[in-house]
């Protein structure tokens, strides 16, 4: 595996949250060796004084650099047209020229991919306001990397993975209104979601995965007293998946659904991926285990692409607690996912 086809592209995220002081606590623990960080390099270096931390930040010229750069040191890639004097900014606010540096961060990853430079990138936590301030037309990650992703062409259909030892869950549905994403919820979205989720899983060494379907209603609509789109649309997608060899089931009642397919070390899930109709519905069991190890991951692009399972944690930026911890697994999976994507085979994130 030569260096360029394992390297990781690390965006910095939003300057005024935690994305810079989490990635430089995560180098100063455990060395990224494989990854360079896509961003400015005086955000970075404030980042670490503001930290006390004695891990130097080196600017580098190009990501095949990062073999030069000590094991104990931050690599940083300076990302072209980023706004002027964004280590000056305030923390814990939403300010437009973070979201714009945080959208020009991502751009110049998913480039650098595309040029065969990276071969995969972790994106540190953005904030959505800040990218609307920018005028950044993009509600979150998903969406703008599904859109730099077609390159001109027909944008790939992509889902939100949030995954973590315990659990992963698959969202049909993503950054949107709950009323709107009801209407979201149809025979074409699941089925969709559940081809994307069956042929992502193959990346983590399970290519016929146990998939869970769980329904829209209370009690997946309790035979339609509360609703009727299990009936009308969720089963006869599953059954479609059926049709097609994937292994799904459901609806079943997202109440409950999650506990079977928890494995913990005294109880193996019942399956090994859930697919969740709302974004809600799907991504508070896994958060309620713990932020710490848990994962996004983008299924369906091009390329890898994975992330912490938190946000940019306004209110205690610049305090010198934030846990690096969801960037670490971030890290991890991305290398698992990229060493499958060239083997054929990984470990499971």
């Amino acid at each position: 595996m030569t260096a360029h086809r394992s390297l990781l592209g690390l965006t910095m995220g939003d300057a005024c949250g935690i994305g810079p002081e989490i990635i430089v606590r995560l180098f100063g623990r455990e060395p990224v060796l494989d990854g360079v960080v896509l961003g400015d390099v005086g955000v970075l270096r404030t980042a670490a004084a503001r930290l006390g931390s004695l891990t130097p930040v080196a600017a580098i010229e190009r990501p095949a650099d990062r073999a030069q750069v000590p094991p104990g040191c931050v690599p940083v890639l300076p990302v072209p047209r980023l706004p002027a004097d964004l280590a000056a900014l305030p923390l814990g606010r939403v300010d437009a020229r973070a979201g714009a540096a945080a959208a020009r961060c991502i751009e110049e990853g998913v480039a650098l991919v595309q040029a065969g430079e990276l071969a995969g990138i972790v994106t540190a936590p953005i904030h959505k306001e800040a990218l609307a301030a920018a005028g950044i037309a993009y509600p979150g990650h998903t969406e703008m990397l599904q859109a730099l992703a077609a390159a001109g062409g027909a944008a790939p259909p992509v889902r939100m993975m949030l995954a973590n030892d315990q659990l992963r869950t698959v969202l049909v549905t993503i950054h949107q209104s709950l009323r709107s994403a009801i209407d979201a919820v149809t025979f074409d979205a699941v089925l969709q979601t559940l081809r994307i989720a069956h042929r992502a899983a193959a990346a983590w060494g399970q290519p016929q995965p146990r998939i869970a379907v769980a329904g829209l209603n209370p009690h997946a609509g309790e035979g339609g007293l509360f609703g009727d789109e299990e009936i009308r649309i969720i089963a006869p997608a599953v059954a479609a998946a059926r049709a097609e060899g994937i292994d799904a089931r459901g609806p079943f009642a997202p109440d409950t659904v999650f506990m079977r397919a928890r494995h913990a070390p005294d109880h193996p899930g019942e399956f090994d991926l859930v697919i969740a109709m709302t974004h809600d519905h799907g991504l508070i069991p896994v958060k309620y285990l713990g932020v710490e190890q848990g994962v996004n991951v983008t299924l369906g692009l091009p390329f890898v692409r994975t992330s912490p399972d938190h946000g940019t944690a306004f209110d205690i930026a610049g305090r010198g607690v934030a846990d690096p911890s969801s960037l670490a697994a971030a890290v991890r999976v991305a290398r698992q996912l990229v060493a499958g994507a060239l083997s054929g085979a990984s470990a499971p994130p």
